[in-house]
């Protein structure tokens, strides 16, 4: 048993050697011999020898450290693959992790790897590797125990819909459905059973803002309020802020729809209690991530709405083939404001130029 510095501060990893590949690692092996296992050249299974190159990227001796270091990453795929996929310690596979941040390969069987730990799939999560983004998304259970994987998935620009509906349904987030008609719930939540819910899952430090997180205003939140309700929110977990999205009122809901975190924002447009009004003001918003407008766009239950088609098209955060898309269904005022605005695309201006053209109203 060898107890080496880990890879997070002030913490330590135990690694277990068999007595073979322990005198290869003591501390109290002479220099030379360690410096030579260092080099990796060194009789053991892939696994052990992994473990014992570890040990000693952790030795006192410079030269020892970085030998190491270079060996246990230079190491040949038929020796490292059975380390990324097998029973490794959680520092080791940590480490390999972001060793090979770059190589897709490597990502992909630790993440398959259930020694892998939590932090390190978190990791993994928000790399740009789709397999990777769809493994750690399959994995219901480590996402359920360990939300900073959901915030690194929902903060990675390659987790899409399909992705962020499969997490949003581990979560029992109802989501709107394909033909992106609002999904039919079984009725609708009172505000004291939405209360005791978000009571519940924001516990004892949060559970006694659940009533003012819930109940409807009959106005704009003051200034003051707002800013506690940003503070607040700020505090909270994903899982927590996807359960507001769910239960909160308009002006949680007005927060969190612009969340960095696309699972959290798509939550908040996908919510039973989201308005009409709330649906313009965000179709119009520059800070939304593009997924909720495209789901705005896809709604048709939404898009029947006129000031949604002039949001949408007005906004240059949305799609330009979209956004042309609703110009066609515009008036002539608003097609001639668009035509000689600055703050939408050129196409889409040009479009609405030629619509009026053809109109014969220019």
């Amino acid at each position: 048993m060898q107890e080496q510095s880990g890879a997070k501060a002030a913490e330590k990893v135990r690694l277990t050697l068999s007595s073979q590949a322990e005198r290869y690692a003591r501390r109290d092996a002479p220099r030379e011999a360690r410096l030579m296992a260092a080099r990796g050249a060194l009789p053991l299974p892939p696994l052990e020898l992994a473990t014992v190159l570890f040990a000693l990227m952790h030795d006192p001796d410079a030269e020892v450290k970085s030998t190491a270091r270079e060996s246990l990453e230079a190491l040949p795929a038929s020796v490292i693959d059975p380390v990324l996929s097998g029973p490794a310690h959680p520092a080791i596979l940590s480490h390999f992790a972001h060793a090979f941040r770059e190589d897709e390969g490597p990502c992909e069987k630790l993440a398959l790897n259930p020694a892998t730990d939590d932090d390190t799939i978190a990791f993994l999560a928000a790399l740009p590797f789709k397999r990777v983004v769809d493994i750690a998304s399959n994995n219901q259970e480590r996402m359920l125990r360990a939300p900073q994987i959901v915030e690194a998935l929902g903060s990675n620009p390659l987790t899409g819909r399909a992705v962020i509906d499969r997490i949003l349904s581990f979560l029992g987030m109802e989501q709107p459905t394909e033909d992106g008609e609002p999904a039919q719930e079984d009725g609708p939540v009172s505000e004291s059973a939405a209360e005791a819910a978000l009571r519940a899952v924001l516990g004892d430090d949060l559970g006694e803002f659940a009533s003012a997180l819930v109940h409807e205003g009959d106005g704009d939140p003051g200034e003051d309020d707002a800013t506690n309700l940003h503070a607040l929110i700020q505090q909270m977990s994903v899982f927590q802020k996807v359960k507001l999205a769910r239960l909160g009122n308009k002006e949680a809901r007005g927060l969190l729809v612009r969340d960095r975190n696309k699972v959290v924002a798509v939550a908040s447009i996908s919510s039973p209690k989201i308005s009409d009004s709330e649906v313009v003001a965000v179709a119009g918003s520059r800070n939304v991530c593009d997924e909720v407008l495209r789901i705005i766009s896809n709604n048709r239950q939404w898009t029947r709405n006129y000031q949604v088609k002039l949001a949408l098209s007005s906004n240059p955060r949305t799609p330009q083939p979209t956004a042309m898309k609703f110009v066609n269904f515009l008036q002539d005022n608003d097609l001639r404001h668009m035509m000689k605005s600055k703050d939408v695309p050129s196409a889409v201006s040009m479009h609405a130029r030629r619509i009026l053209t053809k109109r014969g109203k220019i």
